[in-house]
């Protein structure tokens, strides 16, 4: 990972906590992973921990670590460097996204009780002078549709149901069932159905070919005059300038922590409407809460050198539906 990436996630005292167990590398190994010097950092490793920035493990990379075992992730998805090489190696590979999705449920969270209460919209009558408390009008915000049922959605869920603000919750996700859908809680519906009957819209699916553009013109305008839409999964999953329409009428608001293209170009329309707020992918581990990450790849580490299972272990068969 970047050295920079490396002082955030894995501060003093995470990385005496990993010295104490296995002989760390005093170094940090960035950059391409294909000249002399890396390869003979390689060739040491039994254990890479990985973070943003690391560069694909191929073929190539693999072939001078004869002695890898387990890439340890300190991130999210393992997508950008895990190849098919690491499955033909039967290397191990762990991922600590269990500990990046609390921040960004959070931050749905909170992103979903401002658009109940209209916050975007009401914010904007105050500073035009009308500091009204019935600035919003149109859906009943407390129907919540949850596009898919992964590690976040699945968090977002169990929070909106422990809430006392009696939300009903309309799931959509072909890898649900309709009595694991019980299971949780929440009524399994089509996505037409889901954009037709709910006042809040949030997104929770990972960007496959089938996902890109799931949340498609048609699909927007299905959704409740006065509906919000919520992103903090992927730009691509929302026809964005079908978005930019509905919102620009007025007819629907939005919080976009990702976008399509991200970033966003300067002056583009989403920036400057006052229903809409648009984050630089920021609902992830962030600040002090990068260390959960580090933390998180530590306690595997431990788990991987006393044969314990791995709790962020990946099977490659899931891949294919994983953000």
């Amino acid at each position: 990972m970047g050295a920079e990436v490396a002082d955030r996630v894995f501060p003093p005292d995470l990385r005496q906590r990993l010295a104490a167990r296995v002989r760390l590398e005093p170094e940090v190994l960035s950059g391409a992973l294909t000249g002399e010097a890396a390869r003979a950092v390689l060739a040491r490793v039994e254990i890479l921990v990985t973070g943003w920035e690391c560069p694909p493990l191929t073929h190539e990379v693999l072939a001078h670590a004869p002695r890898l075992r387990a890439v340890v992730h300190a991130a999210g998805s393992v997508k950008p460097l895990v190849t098919d090489a690491v499955w033909e190696r039967g290397i191990a590979v762990s991922s600590a996204a269990d500990a990046n999705a609390g921040p960004v449920a959070a931050f749905t969270l909170a992103a979903i009780a401002f658009a109940a209460k209209g916050a975007l919209r009401t914010a904007a009558g105050y500073v035009a002078g009308r500091p009204s408390f019935a600035e919003r009008t149109g859906a009943d915000a407390r129907t919540i549709g949850v596009i898919g049922a992964s590690r976040i959605g699945r968090r977002v869920i169990a929070a909106l149901r422990a809430s006392d603000a009696g939300y009903r919750i309309l799931l959509t996700d072909p890898y649900v069932t309709p009595a694991g859908a019980r299971a949780l809680g929440v009524e399994a519906v089509t996505l037409p159905e889901l954009c037709a009957r709910s006042s809040i819209v949030t997104v929770h699916a990972p960007q496959l070919p089938s996902t890109r553009g799931m949340l498609s013109g048609a699909m927007l305008a299905l959704i409740p005059d006065g509906g919000v839409v919520i992103n903090t999964a992927r730009g691509a999953l929302i026809d964005t300038e079908a978005l930019a329409r509905e919102c620009g009428s007025g007819r629907l608001d939005a919080f976009l922590d990702v976008t399509d293209p991200e970033p966003l170009p300067p002056g583009h329309a989403l920036l400057a409407l006052p229903n809409v707020l648009v984050t630089p992918h920021i609902a992830g581990a962030q600040g002090s809460e990068v260390r959960r990450l580090g933390a998180y790849a530590v306690a595997e580490v431990e788990r991987h050198l006393t044969g314990e299972p791995l709790q962020g272990r990946l099977d490659p068969r899931d891949l294919p539906r994983l953000a």
